[in-house]
């Protein structure tokens, strides 16, 4: 603002000056135009005042008039339309000198005093650096009254924004309100704090859930070893391997799926782009299923299907979907494999007891279990179908549950063909 108040006030002066020059210069003009059309009537010497003269000289370089006013340095004869400024040593007073040539040789001329002119930008050029040092210090003054005000509520957010930590993370800041920054800030930051909040408490129940999901395969193998080091002989080494690997096993798939959901959570559970036979990895899941189960497998509707992603990801997210619906069938599985003109579509279909419609949004939820009379074993760990939520939305892909043609769930996942 500083900066602006000089610039403007020197702005300010020089089209003054301009201005004041102009009117010193269309005088003298005038006093031109008023001795040609006298010129034959003046005499030689002429009275004037201080604040102008004039000098009239012939073709042959005689003075034919002039005023007695006119300094002695007027010697030689300027050409016609030229303008001086010249110094009268004598009154030290400064004139502007303009020159015209008339119809009959004659050359005029005029000066008028700039004194006037001089005193009127002095003063203005005072005034000015007087006015401009008070205007830039109140501008300052009232700016930083203002934006201090302005800024209170900001500075109000900040402490109570600084305030809150990791364990009172249900606080809020004070909203004012309004419609206006700062309310939309405040808004913002208590937006930012319930999502904050939410996270911290899905986190805290994940780890609740994970650790209570990871006691019972640890308990039921110290069990085994302690039954089996205290009762060598109630135990065989094939009942013991036997839990052994079950429940390592079930300890392995129970890791294995937090560390795909912490890295969804992470953002950084990525798919390679590469070809993948859809086909074979669903038929292969298929011919395990029919050795470890009695179930029926129907897989006459898998047809070839390809699409780009990750082979391991897509893997596991069908193996989940195969075996989540294995647990929940009575007899038959149906398995689905096509293509259209959106990309490639995959279903498993059971003839379970099926998921009301109401309850179908909550399954994809973490270690959720509908049905919570059912063992461990048998209800699973209740993260198959997270996990095969967050695999499929890294693929770019959609999973829907509706009913099945056999009376139970139908699972539906699309695919694009291409990432």
């Amino acid at each position: 603002m500083g900066c602006i108040l000089v610039m403007g006030a020197t702005g300010f002066y020089l089209v003054l000056q301009h201005a004041l020059l102009e009117g010193v210069r269309s005088a003298a003009d005038m006093d031109a135009d008023d001795l040609e059309a006298r010129l034959g009537s003046l005499p030689g010497i002429t009275e004037t005042d201080d604040e102008r003269f004039f000098h009239v000289v012939s073709a042959s370089g005689e003075v034919v008039a002039e005023s007695n006013s006119a300094p002695g340095m007027l010697l030689g004869i300027p050409d016609s339309g030229d303008e001086l400024i010249i110094r009268v040593p004598e009154e030290n007073i400064d004139f502007l000198v303009t020159v015209e040539d008339t119809d009959d040789g004659h050359t005029i001329m005029v000066g008028r005093s700039l004194e006037d002119l001089h005193e009127t930008l002095f003063t203005v050029a005072g005034l000015l650096a007087g006015i401009v040092p008070v205007l830039a210090l109140i501008v300052a003054v009232v700016t930083w009254i203002v934006v201090g005000r302005a800024l209170t509520p900001v500075d109000r957010l900040r402490r109570e924004v600084e305030e809150v930590t990791a364990h009172n993370l249900h606080r809020r800041v004070e909203d004012p309100g309004h419609s206006d920054e700062i309310g939309r800030l405040a808004s913002t930051m208590n937006h930012m704090l319930e999502r904050l909040n939410q996270s911290q408490r899905a986190q805290r129940q994940f780890i609740s859930d994970a650790s209570h999901e990871l006691k019972s395969p640890l308990a039921s193998l110290r069990q085994y070893a302690e039954v089996a080091r205290a009762h060598p002989g109630r135990v065989s080494a094939a009942d013991l391997s036997g839990a052994m690997l079950n429940e390592g096993g079930r300890l392995e798939r129970l890791v294995s799926g937090m560390l795909v959901l912490a890295r969804a959570d992470e953002q950084s559970l990525r798919a390679s782009s590469r070809e993948v036979d859809l086909d074979d990895l669903v038929l292969a899941e298929a011919r395990r299923l029919r050795q470890s189960t009695p179930l029926t497998i129907a897989t006459t509707g898998v047809g070839a299907a390809r699409v780009h992603g990750d082979a391991a990801l897509l893997g596991q997210g069908i193996r989940n979907l195969i075996d989540n619906a294995a647990q929940h069938a009575v007899d038959r599985l149906n398995l689905h494999l096509s293509t259209n003109e959106v990309g490639v579509i995959f279903a498993v279909e059971d003839d379970g007891p099926g998921i009301p419609k109401e309850d179908r949004h909550r399954v994809f939820d973490r270690f959720v279990r509908l049905d919570q009379s059912r063992t461990r074993n048998a209800g699973g760990s209740g993260l198959g179908l997270s996990i095969v939520q967050e695999i499929i939305h890294t693929h770019s892909g959609t999973i829907r549950i509706t009913d099945s043609t056999l009376g139970g769930t139908r699972v539906e996942v699309q695919l694009p063909a291409t990432l």
